[in-house]
């Protein structure tokens, strides 16, 4: 009796703070994050999607961070919320009554929608936000506010109907807001698989087509073991040279199972199998990383070893600094000690990138930061891209 008598205190103590205060930081990420909605929406001629207003987008967040902070039988709360009219999707669960948006309706609905690629819907109905049921398919543009974590909320738009495709706009974590800075991967000697991985203005092209690297860095930041997956160019052995011999997993013939699913006709990826089996190889190869030491692909995703050891090239002087960048408006890079930016995978990425110059380097923590190793001719010297704001 005692607990239940403590638990509904605190009850009422969180309902009393949530009604009495707003989340201090939702109105300046309103403010950071709307123009890039307004501007998208402003270039896209025929888009379906609305940009919210500063209040609403203010609202958003608010009611998103303090749902965050509730349970609903003991589980967090994981939820998506989509500002969009009802009236201009397709395939849609409509509820007959929509619910006013508050923290408390959402940590209740949470549980029907924590499943990936299935969002609420939240539109106004007479001056009122209110959530009118759920949706898969988005069309581009659209907001999008997913909490994943107690206080952690990622702002992201949509990139079209595939539910899976979706653009990092803004990260807030308690009272921190990074913005993510739309031409991070504008420098001129970025390297062009790594531009590709990081190009937050190919995201929003034309192209439907799936990024490879990017859902191989999504499934290795998942598993939360930390890895290291090495690319070498396909046409060059000498990355073989900063291996320890024997390798124990290496692989003959290099296994092509990724590197054929992406050479298919366009039509052929559209289709839900392929889709799938894209998934299981992503995931296969990525579960490799899992393993001790660093797994290689060439830059057809063909793997030729895992569980390698890295060593100094012979004849190279080892790493003593790298430059430090995230893409984050705002940030400034920074000049580092490679020891200084993580542990031995770290240390051992950057020496191999230093050592072997046409070859990235993906590294992922157990922590969930995840970093992309490139060389850079324009600083000569080894740059370390922190990209994890990029996969939440």
């Amino acid at each position: 009796m005692r607990n239940q008598v403590h638990f509904e205190a605190m009850r009422k103590v969180l309902n009393g703070v949530m009604n009495a205060n707003r989340y201090p930081a939702a109105r300046a990420a309103a403010i950071a994050v709307l123009p890039h909605f307004v501007r998208r929406l402003s270039s896209a001629s025929g888009a379906a999607s609305v940009s919210p207003d500063i209040d609403t987008v203010e609202s958003l967040i608010d009611v998103a961070f303090w749902a965050s902070l509730r349970r609903e039988e003991g589980y967090m709360p994981k939820i998506s919320l989509v500002f969009i009219d009802p009236d201009r999707v397709d395939n849609a669960l409509h509820l007959e009554r929509p619910i006013p948006l508050g923290s408390q309706p959402l940590t209740r609905l949470a549980p029907a929608v924590e499943r990936p690629g299935i969002h609420l819907g939240v539109w106004p109905d007479e001056g009122t936000l209110h959530v009118w049921g759920t949706i898969r398919a988005l069309p581009d543009f659209c907001f999008v506010l997913e909490v994943i974590a107690p206080g952690h909320l990622v702002v992201k738009q949509s990139r079209g109907h595939d539910a899976t495709k979706f653009v990092n706009v803004a990260v807030l974590e308690g009272e921190q807001i990074k913005v993510i800075d739309e031409h991070a991967a504008a420098e001129p000697d970025c390297p062009a698989l790594l531009r590709s991985l990081m190009g937050l203005d190919a995201q929003f092209s034309a192209s439907d087509s799936l990024n490879v690297l990017i859902l191989l860095a999504e499934s290795m930041r998942a598993h939360g073991r930390g890895g290291s997956l090495l690319v070498v160019p396909a046409a060059a052995e000498m990355w073989r040279d900063s291996i320890l011999h024997p390798v124990t997993y290496s692989v003959t013939p290099a296994f092509s199972a990724l590197a054929d699913l992406t050479q298919v006709g366009e039509e052929e990826k559209t289709r839900l199998r392929w889709r799938g089996a894209l998934r299981d190889a992503i995931d296969g190869v990525a579960g490799l990383t899992a393993v001790d030491g660093a797994t290689i692909i060439n830059d057809n995703y063909e793997v030729l070893a895992f569980g390698a050891k890295i060593v100094r090239r012979p004849g190279c002087a080892q790493v003593d600094k790298v430059m430090l960048t995230e893409p984050i408006a705002g940030s400034a890079a920074v000049i580092e000690e490679p020891a200084l930016i993580g542990g031995t995978r770290h240390l051992s990425a950057a020496q191999f990138v230093h050592d072997q110059r046409q070859s990235i380097a993906l590294v992922a923590s157990q922590d969930g930061r995840f970093t992309v190793f490139g060389w850079s001719p324009c600083e000569d010297l080894v740059h370390a891209h922190r990209i994890e704001a990029l996969l939440l």
